[in-house]
């Protein structure tokens, strides 16, 4: 089934497809409040105390991780690689974190 697109291509959900699937609803998501959030998600993961830090960019990286695999085909490699080094570099903070 191909999706019908707005102006702005983000994707709606086909006619009769009962639920929207997990793809279209994350592409009507705000990218900038997502950005935002999860900014701050990162500052509260960083600042946090030892186990509760690294739990929490843990799990900043697998959702980080999940999404990217979602979209790795359509990705340039240049920004495929940026978006491993920076989840390699939280996993490296986060065992930092569990090690202190």
């Amino acid at each position: 089934m191909n999706a019908r697109y707005h102006e702005h291509q983000v994707p709606i959900e086909p006619r009769g497809a009962g639920l929207p699937s997990l793809k279209y609803r994350l592409a009507r998501v705000n990218r900038t409040v997502v950005l935002g959030i999860t900014f701050l998600l990162v500052l509260i993961a960083l600042f946090a105390p030892g186990l509760y830090g690294a739990v929490l960019l843990l799990a900043i990286v697998a959702a980080a991780f999940a999404l990217s695999a979602m979209t790795w085909r359509v990705q340039q490699p240049a920004t495929r690689a940026v978006r491993i080094l920076i989840l390699a570099i939280l996993v490296l903070i986060a065992i930092y974190k569990l090690m202190s």
